[in-house]
């Protein structure tokens, strides 16, 4: 377990809160108070655990508020380390939670949805994309899927502004790491809470769910997302507030690099097909190279690699550089050629 920061006041009326994540080597995640005229907000809420939520309610403590008098919570998507605790801060202190309709959309189905229904569905993902069976039965083993949050009552908009009188605290729609992932810029401040999106340090996951999906292109939209905001007014001299790792500035300097990482993941895919011809969506991941070697890997990272690789697939597709081919039940893909330059 990562060691826990303090609470830390970050002037402007912005607090810094971590709240941990029990038994997660992620350790914890950034939720921000920002303070107005007539109380507070919460960027995002933290994990549903016990611990979680002792963390939180005594970390808004410290910043001279009560977790009962907070106004409302803005997630920035919908990911239970980001929005675990809405319900149990909605019902502590009838605050409003808020989130992009995309987002709320995905939240309502999964609340819709038994656990058992998901594992199965995710197991059989698994099976059409090439996945040894010895993969689908740990999977079935180990999966323990965490609930999912409580369905915001508040719909945020790209542009909307955040009901916090005295502030000026406003959304940015940054699709990618979520459909309806948020961004929110503190314009009277020059900071801006980047959530999943923009990390100083890691890449942000960017997978495709359901896994073998044609809908949507979602690290097409990353990148468009990691564009946008580079091209923010004095992007560079935001102070910027993500939800792990550590504050930064040089906002479009760190969305270009992730944007070339993800570049260079491309380049690498197609090499790989190209020598490969056509492969399975597993045989393609655990192909790759990444961080963990791929025979270490629980089957829970070697879905979300899974997840991680089909997204680049996808925008291969978009962009000409690969196609799918297979049945429904075993897709496959193969790099498509170059056209032949003229003679």
């Amino acid at each position: 377990m990562r060691e826990m920061p303090r609470v830390e006041e970050l002037g402007h009326g912005v607090w810094s809160l971590p709240v941990p994540i029990p038994g997660n080597p992620l350790g914890f995640t950034y939720v921000y108070l920002v303070s107005g005229d007539d109380g507070a907000v919460l960027v995002d809420t933290g994990w549903n655990h016990e611990e979680s939520w002792d963390a939180l309610t005594r970390a808004v403590e410290r910043t001279g508020h009560s977790i009962e008098g907070i106004r409302g919570a803005v997630l920035t998507h919908f990911h239970p380390d980001h929005a675990g605790l809405a319900g149990r801060l909605r019902a502590a202190s009838g605050a409003w939670i808020a989130m992009h309709p995309a987002d709320i959309d995905i939240t309502e189905r999964l609340a819709a949805e038994p656990a058992h229904e998901r594992v199965t569905a995710l197991a059989g993902q698994l099976r059409r994309a090439g996945f040894p069976e010895e993969d689908l039965a740990a999977f079935a083993a180990e999966t323990d899927l965490p609930e999912p949050s409580a369905v915001p009552d508040l719909a945020l908009k790209d542009g909307d502004t955040v009901d916090l009188p005295g502030r000026t605290l406003r959304a940015v729609w940054t699709p990618g790491h979520s459909p309806g992932h948020l961004c929110l810029h503190l314009d009277d401040a020059d900071v801006f809470f980047t959530g999943d999106h923009v990390l100083p340090r890691i890449t942000p996951h960017v997978g495709q769910f359901p896994l073998l999906s044609t809908d949507g292109d979602p690290l097409g939209d990353f990148i468009a997302s990691q564009a946008a905001v580079g091209r923010i007014p004095e992007a560079d001299r935001l102070l910027c507030l993500p939800s792990h790792e550590h504050r930064f500035t040089g906002l479009s300097e760190r969305a270009g690099a992730i944007a070339e990482h993800h570049e260079e993941r491309l380049d690498e895919m197609s090499a790989l097909l190209r020598h490969a011809g056509r492969a399975t969506l597993w045989q393609i991941t655990s192909g790759l190279t990444w961080r963990r070697r791929w025979a270490d890997m629980r089957v829970r990272a070697r879905h979300m690699a899974a997840a991680e690789t089909v997204a680049h697939l996808r925008l291969l597709e978009e962009r000409g550089r690969a196609t799918r081919t297979g049945t429904p039940d075993l897709p496959l893909w193969a790099a498509v050629a170059a056209p032949a330059s003229p003679a």
